[in-house]
């Protein structure tokens, strides 16, 4: 025996070196997540602020990744396999991370740790599928205030859950209200206002803004939101913005070829711009969502080829007093802005990136990821001065922005990415068709 131990004591020694390591390198990382716990937050498919990025400066004291190519793999920190296909993007809460997904064919919710295990999973009623290659039943992406989740199907299910992922009250707004005509997958995400949860429905038909009671599912406001458009453009799979209207809360909503601003306490329309498409061209559905940069909505149309800024504000038609400048030379039709240090950011469904003045409208730069035959589905998330913006195939650029665009790495996911990157507490959040993934510069042992 005592031969036997002198013999092995070399590379029992590494060994014990190796597992000294590794319990080191947990604990700074547990000590890591209980630091960042309380900044762990992307409560909405934009992020808390609705506007694709982390922070609201290059300033802002988070570091987030160059790549985590091949020769990078350590930066996967963890993978988790999905039940079903969805393209929703996860909602943070400090420590939560809340999934819509097909669960057995049914519309699910997931609720996973930092660690990338499932604390609990629920499920609400039979998954309508999706029928666009880049669609599914979920679609939608959960909103959360901390305390009720809120998740969206294609099915018409609107549902709140508490977070031991018991339902409080749910209720089919396609069997309530109107039938789903859109063309394609329901796309639009609630939102919250101070005391309810908002869903917009725009399509062919009757199309209206609804709100419910956050704890009790009780409908508080109705209003129709109808116009008379050329084909298919009253349809929109746009997301309501919250913004501030005279000192209280109010929502931007974009589609029928109408901006308006509704007050979140009853629904009254308080200004409306118009006179988008004086041409009267066909085809022209919404897609991306605006944003919204100090007192400016930026606002895409014409499936790429427009872009406009309104100024917030106003009572009544405020189309020719605050409509202050239009593009008819760029846009985007699928992915929506994001806004960074003042400066919105267009990335465009061929991998233009296009850096925009709010204010004028003016381009500050342009420059473009590699061209290739697959189109960008996903808004671009901004963090760190950096891009990361998904391509339909599941190649992930990262490219700083903050100064000058370059292209810092290619990063193949292995399978198809629709929903846009979530970036909080230096960790990145991707979510493929199959799996989600966590991705951060693993910490030094202490």
């Amino acid at each position: 025996m005592k031969r036997f131990r002198t013999l092995c004591y070399f590379p029992v020694a590494i060994a014990l070196v190796a597992v000294a390591w590794a319990a080191a390198a947990d604990s700074a990382l547990d000590q890591q997540n209980s630091e960042r716990q309380t900044d762990r937050l992307w409560p909405q498919w934009r992020g808390t602020s609705a506007q694709g990025s982390a922070g609201q400066s290059r300033a802002a004291n988070e570091h987030y990744v160059d790549g985590w190519t091949e020769d990078k793999s350590q930066r996967v920190r963890w993978t988790f396999d999905l039940p079903g296909k969805g393209c929703s993007t996860p909602a943070v809460w400090k420590e939560h991370i809340l999934v819509t997904c097909p669960i057995d064919g049914q519309d699910g919710l997931l609720d996973l740790d930092w660690q990338g295990k499932a604390r609990w999973r629920a499920t609400l009623g039979k998954e309508k599928e999706g029928k666009h290659r880049n669609g599914s039943g979920a679609n939608p992406s959960p909103v959360t205030d901390g305390k009720y989740i809120f998740t969206y199907f294609k099915s018409g299910m609107l549902a709140a859950y508490d977070f031991e992922g018991q339902k409080s009250w749910s209720i089919n707004l396609q069997e309530r209200f109107a039938k789903d005509t859109l063309y394609w997958d329901l796309g639009t995400s609630p939102v919250l206002t101070e005391k309810s949860v908002v869903v917009a429905v725009m399509h062919s038909g009757d199309s209206y803004l609804a709100a419910f009671d956050k704890a009790s599912g009780e409908l508080q406001w109705k209003v129709a939101r109808n116009y008379q458009t050329p084909t298919e453009n009253d349809q929109s799979y746009a997301t309501p913005l919250l913004i501030e209207h005279a000192g209280k809360q109010a929502l931007l909503i974009w589609g029928g070829e109408h901006l308006t601003a509704h007050s979140a306490e009853d629904g009254r329309e308080l200004w409306t711009a118009s006179d988008f498409n004086p041409e009267r061209t066909r085809n022209w559905v919404v897609v991306a969502t605006p944003v919204v940069c100090d007192d400016m909505a930026i606002v895409p149309y014409g499936r790429g080829t427009r872009l406009f800024g309104v100024r917030l504000g106003g009572e009544g038609d405020v189309t020719k007093s605050h409509r202050v400048w239009t593009r008819q030379d760029t846009g985007t039709f699928v992915p929506s802005p994001a806004v960074y240090d003042g400066k919105v950011y267009l990335l465009r469904d061929d991998g233009e990136v296009v850096c925009i003045d709010p204010k004028t409208g003016a381009t500050l730069w342009s420059d473009r990821f590699p061209k290739n035959h697959n189109k960008y589905y996903a808004s671009p998330t901004i963090a760190d001065g950096k891009m990361y913006a998904p391509r339909e195939d599941g190649v992930i650029y990262v490219a700083q922005i903050a100064d000058k665009f370059a292209v810092l790495s290619t990063n193949d996911m292995h399978q198809r990415v629709i929903a846009s990157p979530v970036a909080t507490g230096g960790q990145l959040l991707i979510r493929g068709e199959k799996q989600l993934f966590c991705i951060a510069e693993q910490p030094a042992a202490r």
